[in-house]
C-alpha cells in the first residue's frame, strides 16, 4: 500500500482428506467409481491483512473394519464406529508480506507462497466386523444357513464355491436384538498358505467373536472337522482358540450320525436341515445366548484409530514470491518437490527461481 506499508494477509491452509468409519456401510463399492479425491485449496490472502479462507476438508465414509495400506505398510485401522484418520493433510497457507515487515525492512516486496498438500496412493482393505462367522468346506450349506436365519440373500446352489465373496446377514431376535453373521467362502486344504485365496478369506474371520462350523453329515464328519481345524490353527491370528458352534447340516438326507468331540472351544452342537428348516428356529433362538458379548470399550483410553506412520516433520524450506519471480529460503527440497510447489503457485516455464544465491529458470 503506497505510504501505508505492507498490508497483504496470509493465505488459508488447504483442506485435509479424512476417512471416517461409518457403521451404516457394509462395503467399499463406492470407491470403484471415486478413486481420486482432492480437498479444497485455501483462499488467497487479501488487502488490509485479510486472512484467506481455510480449504474445506473432504470426509470419506468407509465401513467399520477398514484398513488403510500404503504398499505393505499398515497406515491406519478404523476398528470401531466414528474412528477417523487424516490420509492427506492440506498444505500450509503462505504468509502475506505484512508478516515480513520489521524495523529494518519496512516495505517487504515479497510474500510466502503456500505449499501443496500431501499426495499419496493408498489401498483400502475391509475386514468384516461380524459377531459370528460361518466356516466349513465348500458346499457344506453355509449360504443356505445364512439365508434361513438372516435377512441376507446369498447365492445358493448345489456345487462347490457358490460363494465367491463374503456376505453379511443380520439375525434379529423377538426382543429386537441383532447379530451380524458372515458367510465366508468355503475353505479348502492349504487355505492358510494362500491356496484358493485362503489368506484373503481367512482374514475376514479375525474379528468374529464366534465361529459357526458347518459340517455336511453326508460326508465323513471327522475329516471335515480336522481339515478346517488344521487351517484355522495354521493361519493363527487367534482363530485356533476362537469359540465354536458346530452345526450338523443336511439331516434330511441321512440319519444324524454320532459326533462326539471333547474340545473346550465347542460351546454347542446343533443338528438341522437348511433345506427343510428342521432345527433352524432353535439354532437361531439360542445363537443370541451363545455368541459372546463384545468386549467393553476402553473409554478415553481407546484411540480413535491405530496409526503406524510417523507424523510429517516441519518443512525445512520456504518458497517466497518476489517481484521478479520466486526465492527458496532454507534447505532446498528435491527438484521434483520444488517443481511441484512452483507449479502449484502458478509458476510458468521460464520463471526465475533464486536457489542458494543462484538464479535458475523453470524448465518446460
Amino acid at each position: 500500500m503506497p505510504k501505508g506499508g505492507p498490508d497483504g494477509g496470509d493465505g488459508g491452509n488447504g483442506g485435509d482428506v479424512v476417512l471416517v468409519a461409518d457403521p451404516a456401510l457394509r462395503d467399499l463399492s463406492a470407491f470403484r467409481r471415486r478413486q481420486r479425491v482432492a480437498a479444497a485449496k485455501g483462499g488467497n490472502g487479501g488487502r488490509a491483512r485479510r486472512h484467506g479462507a481455510e480449504g474445506a476438508d473432504v470426509e470419506l465414509r468407509v465401513p467399520v473394519g477398514t484398513q488403510v495400506r500404503d504398499g505393505d505398510d499398515l497406515i491406519a485401522d478404523l476398528a470401531h464406529p466414528g474412528a477417523r484418520v487424516v490420509l492427506a493433510r492440506g498444505g500450509p497457507g503462505g504468509r502475506g508480506n505484512a508478516r515480513f515487515a520489521s524495523s529494518t525492512r519496512q516495505a517487504p516486496r515479497f510474500a510466502e507462497v503456500g505449499l501443496p498438500g500431501e499426495e499419496r496412493d493408498v489401498e483400502l482393505h475391509l475386514k468384516l466386523l461380524a459377531d459370528a462367522a460361518l466356516v466349513g468346506l465348500p458346499n457344506a450349506g453355509k449360504s443356505s444357513l445364512l439365508a434361513r436365519i438372516s435377512n441376507a440373500r446369498p447365492k445358493v446352489a448345489d456345487y462347490a464355491f457358490t460363494t465367491l465373496q463374503p456376505v453379511l446377514g443380520t439375525v434379529e431376535s423377538s426382543d429386537g436384538r441383532q447379530l451380524v453373521v458372515a458367510d465366508v467362502p468355503g475353505l479348502i486344504e492349504g487355505a492358510s498358505e494362500g491356496v484358493g485365496l485362503g489368506h484373503e478369506f481367512l482374514a475376514h474371520l479375525e474379528r468374529a467373536r464366534m465361529l459357526i462350523h458347518v459340517l455336511d453329515i453326508s460326508k465323513p464328519l471327522d475329516e471335515q472337522w480336522a481339515t478346517i481345524d488344521a487351517e484355522l490353527a495354521a493361519y493363527g491370528a487367534g482363530l485356533e482358540s476362537r469359540p465354536q458352534i458346530v452345526v450338523l447340516n443336511k439331516i434330511d438326507l441321512a440319519p444324524v450320525p454320532s459326533f462326539e468331540i471333547d474340545d473346550d472351544r465347542v460351546v454347542a452342537v446343533f443338528a438341522l436341515s437348511c433345506a427343510t428348516g428342521e432345527g433352524v428356529d432353535d439354532f437361531r433362538r439360542r445363537l443370541f445366548s451363545l455368541v459372546p458379548e463384545p468386549e467393553p470399550d476402553a473409554g478415553d483410553e481407546l484411540a480413535d484409530y491405530a496409526v503406524y506412520r510417523p507424523q510429517p516433520r516441519t518443512r525445512p524450506w520456504q518458497l517466497l514470491r518476489t517481484e521478479r519471480g520466486f526465492r527458496v529460503v532454507g534447505t532446498p527440497p528435491p527438484a521434483d518437490v520444488l517443481e511441484r510447489a512452483l507449479r502449484a503457485a502458478g509458476a510458468r516455464t521460464g520463471a526465475e527461481v533464486e536457489v542458494d544465491g543462484e538464479t535458475l529458470e523453470l524448465a518446460p
